[in-house]
């Protein structure tokens, strides 16, 4: 099968890690789906790609437009060959302020709708006995962070998943790639919600200093090319969170407790305990 017979469909493809990776996948021949809620956003992307594009919006919590639009983007191709589950939404607020309903919307959104749209594909991809399946999951999906308790339970949620999924499919002929992510040059914390739900409007030192999309999605695809089945791309030593968790998670939280007290207690003027 040649690349320009195959199909990656990109969720969350509006802007970002998104767009980025539909740019990278139609740069590489591939015909390309692109999904998220604003379609004049997506069109703006497509046009952008050069190849052959199919705009097809829903809301990732809404799982049966996910089960809807399934079977519409693999009518139109014949079959995916590249599943990119990158549609998400991220937190900025302490757990003991948070309402509960913040910890719904995140789960929906960033975990159960890549498993509802993944479900939706794995019988049909199976049957082909051939795909990728990848997950955009965050670096916050292996080691846990402040202000991000929904967050990091939903993303530490789509790492399980995948890495079960894997295990599963392999005599499937599919492979399934979990991306984890440091800090990438987005909206992402301008768009993160706070403890009531709203929208911050406001963005980060540590993700206006981050990765820049683009070489993200070059290096993401690098990787799994290589073979890597997961994927951890970040910088300013963020990328050894992860080893270190692995091998010394003790000192890991003890770093990271200091290291949030002591940015914590001066942006709040008060004393950490």
């Amino acid at each position: 099968m040649t690349e320009a017979t195959r199909t990656a469909w990109i969720t969350g493809a509006s802007s970002g890690i998104g767009a980025a990776l539909a740019r990278a996948y139609a740069g590489r021949g591939l015909r390309v789906i692109l999904s998220g809620r604003n379609r004049t956003a997506l069109e703006a992307v497509a046009a952008q790609c050069g190849t052959e594009t199919l705009v097809l919006p829903f809301e990732a919590a809404d799982f049966e437009a996910a089960r809807a639009a399934a079977d519409t983007a693999w009518d139109w191709s014949g079959g995916i060959d590249v599943l990119v589950n990158n549609a998400g939404i991220s937190q900025r607020s302490l757990a003991i302020d948070t309402d509960f309903a913040v910890y719904q919307r995140m789960i929906d959104v960033d975990l159960l709708g890549p498993i509802a749209l993944t479900q939706a594909l794995l019988k049909r991809m199976a049957a082909r006995g051939t795909g990728q399946i990848v997950m955009i999951s965050s670096l916050a999906g292996k080691v846990g962070s402040p202000l991000r308790s929904a967050y990091c339970a939903a993303k530490h949620g789509l790492i399980g998943y995948a890495d079960a999924l894997r295990i599963e499919l392999s005599a499937h002929g599919i492979s399934v790639i979990g991306v984890t992510p440091g800090s990438i040059r987005t909206d992402v914390s301008r768009n993160a919600v706070t403890a009531d739900g709203s929208r911050r409007g406001e963005s980060d030192e540590a993700i206006d200093s981050g990765i820049d999309p683009d070489e993200f999605a070059a290096r993401m695809l690098a990787a799994i090319d290589a073979g890597e089945r997961e994927v951890a791309i970040a910088e300013h030593g963020m990328e050894q969170w992860i080893a270190q968790e692995r091998r010394t998670p003790e000192v890991l939280f003890d770093k990271m407790i200091e290291s949030f007290n002591a940015g914590y207690a001066a942006k709040m003027g008060v004393t950490a305990q």
